[in-house]
Formats: C-alpha cells, sequence, structure tokens
C-alpha cells in the first residue's frame, strides 16, 4: 500500500489541538489543495473564509453548537458556495437553479477533503463543523457573506492533541453495487456492522454510548433537518428553480 492510500486510510476527525499554529508555508499548501480540486464545468464556484479573529470564533463556535474546537484550533475555514462573483463578473447570469446549489455544495466539499489530506500529509489534523449551519442567516452576517453566497460548513486544522480510536465504516457490500442497486438490503450483514459498532462504542477511550448504527441512524432521521434551510437558501439567491 502506498502512503497516500495510508493516509486517507487512517483518517480520524480531531478536536484537541496543541497550541501550535500552523506555519504560512503549510497554510499556503493547504489551500493550494484545495483550489487544485475538480470544478464542475470549471465554474470555481467557491470561497474560503478564513477565520482568524477571535471574536468572530467565538460567535461561530456557539453558533455552531458551543464547539469549542472552533476557538482552540490553530486555523478555521468556512467553506462556501458562491455565485456572487459570477454574477458580478456576469451580469444577466442565470443563477438560482438547484443544480448550481449542487455544484456549488460538490465542488466545496472536493476543495474540503483536499484541504484536509494536505493538512493530514503534513503531521496536521482536523474536523469538519456541519453545525455551521445551524444558523446558517446569522453565520452570513458574521461573516459578511453577500447574496448567492451561503456557508456550507468548517474545517478546523492544527496540530494533534488527540490520536482518537477510529470509528468502523460499513461493509463493502452494503454500499458498493456492481451495475444495479440490489433489491433487497442485507439485513444479516447490518446486524454484524450494528454489533460491530457497539462494541465500540462501549469500547473507545471517551463519549462512550450504548449505541448501535441503526439505533443512530433512526434518532438522527426521526426528526425535522434544519427546515428552516429551504427558506434561507431561497432568501439567497438558490433553490428558486
Amino acid at each position: 500500500m502506498n502512503p497516500t492510500i495510508d493516509l486517507i486510510l487512517s483518517h480520524r476527525s480531531i478536536r484537541q489541538f496543541t497550541p501550535e499554529p500552523v506555519s504560512a508555508e503549510q497554510l499556503d499548501q493547504i489551500l493550494s489543495a484545495a483550489q487544485s480540486a475538480a470544478s464542475s464545468s470549471f465554474l470555481q464556484a467557491n470561497s474560503i473564509i478564513r477565520v482568524t479573529d477571535k471574536g468572530l470564533r467565538a460567535t461561530l463556535a456557539e453558533l455552531a453548537g458551543h464547539q469549542a474546537y472552533v476557538v482552540e484550533a490553530a486555523e478555521f475555514l468556512v467553506f462556501c458556495a458562491d455565485y456572487h462573483r459570477h454574477s458580478q463578473i456576469v451580469p444577466e447570469a442565470r443563477t438560482g437553479f438547484v443544480e448550481q446549489l449542487m455544484i456549488g455544495a460538490i465542488d466545496g466539499a472536493l476543495m474540503a477533503q483536499n484541504a484536509l489530506l494536505a493538512a493530514q500529509s503534513l503531521g496536521l489534523g482536523g474536523v469538519y463543523i456541519g453545525g455551521i449551519r445551524n444558523n446558517p442567516a446569522k453565520v452570513s452576517e458574521v461573516l459578511g457573506l453577500p447574496h448567492q453566497v451561503i456557508p456550507l460548513f468548517g474545517l478546523c486544522l492544527g496540530h494533534p492533541a488527540q490520536r482518537p480510536e477510529q470509528k468502523p465504516r460499513l461493509p463493502r457490500a452494503l454500499v458498493v453495487h456492481e451495475n444495479r442497486y440490489p433489491e433487497t438490503l442485507d439485513r444479516a450483514l447490518l446486524a454484524q456492522y450494528d454489533r460491530q459498532i457497539h462494541d465500540y462504542y462501549q469500547a473507545r477511550s471517551s463519549n462512550n454510548k450504548d449505541q448501535t448504527w441503526s439505533g443512530q441512524i433512526r434518532g438522527i432521521l426521526g426528526k425535522e433537518a434544519r427546515p428552516f434551510m429551504l427558506g434561507f437558501l431561497q432568501s439567497k439567491g438558490f433553490c428558486l428553480k
């Protein structure tokens, strides 16, 4: 196995960081890697906000669900879908299509994954912050995001002060299918995975749970998921058609 694949397979979220800063050279390499990601139709429909102001970080940490590592990490980046730049270049641009939002979200995720992999290759660690979408209107206000720019998620980066256990992923047979999607779910394989996740949660070094994967997703998918999101997106010029 080569070092790149080793790096990818060793992924774990890091939420505790040392005080050591990320060097300017490291940050430059990380951002260059982010911008080197694939871009649908070469639209480059994304922007990254690097948040260095500790006051802004504290506000964002609170908005994201009181996640202290937003403040504690050496670097905090907010990835955005951005068509404001395009509308300034092409005032008559036909924007507002759902497809354009999908491009911005997908390409933003590709950029962020490139950034995190680059950081990990430099000995750094990080964690994504989806809680940025808890109050996207307020986040937009705090970061001065104009019309047609929306925050997708944040990314904390820094020198790791922990090495948490890795979460086992779904069995490949439940994820990778050949030619056609299967007609039935392999429940025996799912039950095996549920036992594996339960054992993982019981044995890990912190935040132990009496939980299976099926039970976890039942809890998440059994309640509303940010029902305000469509209205927010439309207020910013997205999902209009």
